[in-house]
């Protein structure tokens, strides 16, 4: 249960701490690595997509969160810094594959985030607004296990796999593990995700699991995304 001292400001303001420490944390990781082999094309920064208050009105309710995880719903300057570092990707960062980019929302994110204070791990629900088919992302994905990221002279290796998909009530659904680190990030380093990802028209769904530790709670993320899932889909 989540003590009665716990609120709204104090939590607040630490979860927003802690969202904001982790969002540096996958490009400081490198410690001044700077991208090698041959030359990167350069990415133009990706165009913040229009906010959408709907989307907002679409997220789970922050009581709706598993108890050990108080959440708050993100301003949309740092929602879009926390989606960000969800694909480990910065806009206007080098990727290699160029191809591997992530492909910028019509709409969103609309995002909220709950940080369980003695792991330091948090839960996200992320609502876009996507006129891509959720298969073109499971496409890109399977061509993009290993991509690098330099920005800022510093070099991120985003690697990514593909689970079978979760049952859900959505159009389309899919689940990826993810790691940002470095080739040889020390521990605590690198940044470990799971993500739960569905669509039902042209709002995409993507709860995840992020930690710098060892520590899972599948469950946690199992319950949050069916929620997530059961609350878009009655609108």
């Amino acid at each position: 249960m989540i003590a009665p001292s716990r609120t709204p400001a104090r939590s607040s303001l630490r979860t927003a701490r802690t969202v904001g420490i982790m969002a540096l944390s996958g490009l400081l990781a490198a410690c001044g690595s700077t991208v090698s082999g041959h030359p990167i094309a350069a990415r133009t920064p990706v165009p913040a997509a229009g906010s959408d208050a709907g989307l907002t009105k679409l997220l789970p309710d922050p009581s709706q969160f598993p108890s050990r995880y108080p959440a708050i719903v993100l301003p949309a300057e740092a929602a879009s810094q926390a989606a960000n570092d969800l694909e480990g990707y910065l806009p206007g960062a080098h990727v290699d594959p160029n191809t591997c980019a992530p492909v910028a929302p019509t709409a969103g994110p609309a995002v909220a985030v709950g940080t369980d204070d003695t792991t330091r791990a948090t839960l996200t629900v992320a609502l876009t607004r996507s006129g891509r088919p959720l298969s073109a992302l499971r496409d890109q994905l399977q061509r993009c296990g290993t991509v690098r990221v330099g920005h800022s002279g510093v070099t991120s290796v985003v690697t990514t796999r593909l689970d079978p998909p979760p049952p859900v009530d959505a159009d389309d659904s899919l689940a990826l593990r993810r790691t940002v680190g470095t080739d040889k990030s020390a521990t605590g380093l690198t940044r470990t995700m799971q993500t739960l990802v569905g669509q039902i028209g042209d709002v995409r769904i993507a709860v995840t699991y992020m930690t710098s530790g060892s520590t899972s709670d599948t469950e946690a993320l199992d319950a949050l995304f069916t929620t997530a899932v059961r609350k878009v889909r009655k609108g």
